[in-house]
């Protein structure tokens, strides 16, 4: 059950609800971040262009920059929203904070597991964006009928067709010979992302997922405040430890990157990244069912990221552009979209029908 709420929470509460926005809006402005995000990553993490990097960036190199520019860009985002009234707040004596619930604190910490590796994945070596999008959004398209049967919400039809079609562009990248090439910290890293958004969705179905704008917004805030600084304050640990070949890498990210002449494309991976959080967590929050959201959000970023392998491959000439198999289960996940905008197309009478 959801811890409760002190009186200046429920005060905060009481203020009138944000505007309603469609679910498709902020798809939109999930790949329109998600296509760079990809992109910069790939190309830094494997040395292009010379002027900037010279040698390819080990992934973890890229993290502490990376996340506490996504931090900053969190705070922002939240006070331009002035959305911190919503969260639920704590008294410190004469002051009153944003303070996060214990279900909402366990949420953040799985999102900063999931911003971690999902930045992580775009930099290993000789695995392309593409593979590692549809392997990584594939899980997550498993796990999503997954919670809503446990926490006993109905799948819809059209929810269900989106679902096949995108487990069956999964199915087309793993049949490409070579696609199961995949080193032991790529598998980890894939992982460790899995179960973040297993623990995840389990949290927001049973604390945020209602018609309540409000309710939502609370939860938003409350996971945002604790997912980029946790993951930061386990990042400066991490390099003040520095021992071994990972913690040096991050530690060599708060000093070398920062000085070197890759800097701003890593502070736009940070701010990109952040771009992604908001829209993807904001689509997660819709009141639908996983099931429906999950291949709104997945389909968002698979085709992203065949846009941005495109794009480094035009640019960069070491780069290879997606192969047939990955755009056969990029048109999958255009058929799985064409069935969730179902709803939409039918008159209004049979709309209501599809959805009870």
């Amino acid at each position: 059950m959801p811890d409760p709420a002190p009186d200046s929470a429920r005060e905060a509460t009481a203020a009138p609800a944000p505007r309603a926005v469609s679910i498709w809006w902020f798809a939109f402005g999930y790949f329109a971040c998600y296509v760079p995000y990809s992109a910069i990553t790939k190309a830094i993490s494997s040395g292009w262009p010379d002027s900037l990097a010279g040698q390819p960036i080990a992934g973890f190199r890229l993290l502490p920059i990376s996340v506490a520019v996504s931090a900053t860009g969190m705070f922002v985002f939240i006070t331009a929203m002035r959305w911190w009234r919503y969260a639920n707040h704590r008294r410190f004596g004469s002051v009153s904070l944003p303070w996060p619930r214990a279900g909402t604190f366990l949420s953040g910490l799985c999102t900063a597991a999931i911003v971690g590796t999902t930045t992580l994945a775009y930099t290993f070596d000789g695995i392309s964006i593409v593979f590692m999008m549809l392997l990584m959004r594939g899980g997550v398209l498993v796990i999503a009928p997954v919670v809503d049967v446990l926490v006993g919400r109905k799948v819809r039809w059209f929810s269900a067709v989106a679902l096949a079609l995108s487990l069956g562009a999964l199915i087309v990248a793993f049949a490409e010979e070579g696609s199961f090439a995949i080193t032991l910290v790529a598998a980890v890293d894939v992982a460790v992302y899995l179960t973040s958004y297993f623990l995840r969705f389990r949290f927001m179905s049973k604390l945020a997922k209602s018609d309540d704008t409000a309710q939502r917004t609370a939860y938003f805030v409350e996971e945002q405040m604790v997912a980029t600084p946790a993951l930061l304050l386990g990042l400066v640990v991490a390099a003040a430890i520095g021992e071994g070949e990972i913690l040096g890498h991050v530690r060599a990210g708060f000093t070398e990157v920062a000085g070197g002449p890759a800097l701003l494309p890593v502070i736009l991976i940070g701010a990109l990244s952040q771009g992604t959080g908001i829209f993807g967590s904001l689509i997660f929050l819709d009141p639908r069912e996983n099931t429906y959201c999950v291949p709104v959000n997945r389909s968002s970023s698979i085709l992203a990221g065949v846009l941005a392998s495109t794009a480094l491959m035009l640019v960069f000439e070491q780069a290879e552009g997606p192969s047939a198999y990955e755009l056969a289960g990029a048109g999958l996940i255009i058929a799985a979209i064409l069935a969730l905008s179902v709803p939409a197309l039918l008159p209004k009478d049979r709309a209501d029908d599809a959805d009870a």
